[in-house]
């Protein structure tokens, strides 16, 4: 495969490879494991995603921060042995095409089922990502059914937005959404008004209409569309929570909101043999 010249090849340690992208357009950072996007920054802007400076670099543990794919289950298993949020976000993934223009960088991405994933969930499968960086980030997971029976998934493309305080941070496009409020005790409300942070948030809306991250600390607006989902997720852990997360910072719960594109809650994806199925989201900064 031919290199862009705004590629480069490299490796956070021996055995750990990142895609660095250098395009006038953008700048971004992408592991092979989970195929995550880590960093993005347009030109003339500050750091689109989060990223926390504890994250962990290590086969088979989450990358905290940029975008994790969740899939082919979003949130703890039935079975707790398994872990949270499957097993696409912690597998090394195969690079299939890079290419660039004057827009920006394209690369695609491939996982397939393995001897591993089918001791943890019992379906073959062929994964796409498929990433568009540039003036805006487009991501793109397309999953096909490449076994001889049907099978259910959940997932999210679970993104971590910078904020320079999440305090005060607004989210608008969610007045009278129905959502699954998961703290406490699981329990369905209404969304009145804008989306705002003073306590601990985790939250499946149903519907996916464009969602504004109005962004005061940093003086701009972050946008998400979601496309092939019926939920988008709201998130951010809070004091407490983020006590527990041995990959954040203490305080950096202030630094991040998670807004993601999602097939959960009532949004389950069940693919007939051959069939398939896109999640995709695209991320602007106005």
């Amino acid at each position: 495969m031919p290199n862009p010249v705004s590629i480069l090849h490299t490796e956070i340690h021996p055995g750990y490879p990142v895609i660095e992208v250098r395009h006038p357009a953008a700048s971004a950072r992408i592991a092979l494991h989970g195929a995550q996007i880590m960093e993005w920054t347009p030109a003339g802007q500050e750091p689109v995603l989060y990223l926390s400076p504890l994250a962990v670099y290590r086969e088979g543990k989450a990358i905290r921060g940029g975008v994790p794919l969740c899939w082919p289950w979003f949130g703890p298993s039935e079975d707790s042995t398994l872990p949270a949020h499957g097993f696409a976000r912690s597998r090394f993934w195969e690079l299939l095409e890079a290419s660039e223009d004057a827009a920006g960088v394209r690369l695609v991405f491939t996982l397939r089922d393995s001897e591993q994933t089918l001791r943890l969930w019992p379906h073959a499968f062929r994964l796409t990502m498929e990433m568009h960086i540039g003036a805006s980030l487009q991501l793109a997971l397309r999953m096909e059914n490449t076994g001889d029976g049907p099978f259910t998934v959940t997932g999210a493309l679970h993104t971590y937005l910078a904020v320079a305080d999440v305090r005060k941070v607004r989210l608008t496009g969610l007045d009278g959404a129905e959502y699954l409020d998961t703290t406490g005790i699981p329990a369905v409300r209404r969304q009145e008004g804008d989306v705002t942070f003073d306590r601990e948030v985790d939250r499946d809306y149903a519907g996916t209409s464009p969602v504004a991250v109005n962004d005061g600390g940093h003086g701009r607006v972050v946008t998400v569309r979601g496309s092939g989902s019926g939920c988008t997720v709201v998130w951010n852990p809070w004091v407490e929570k983020a006590k527990t997360l041995t990959d954040l910072p203490p305080d950096d719960y202030l630094r991040f909101v998670c807004v993601e594109t999602a097939n959960a809650w009532k949004d389950c994806i069940t693919l007939a043999p051959g069939a398939t199925h896109t999640l995709s989201t695209v991320l602007s900064v106005n």
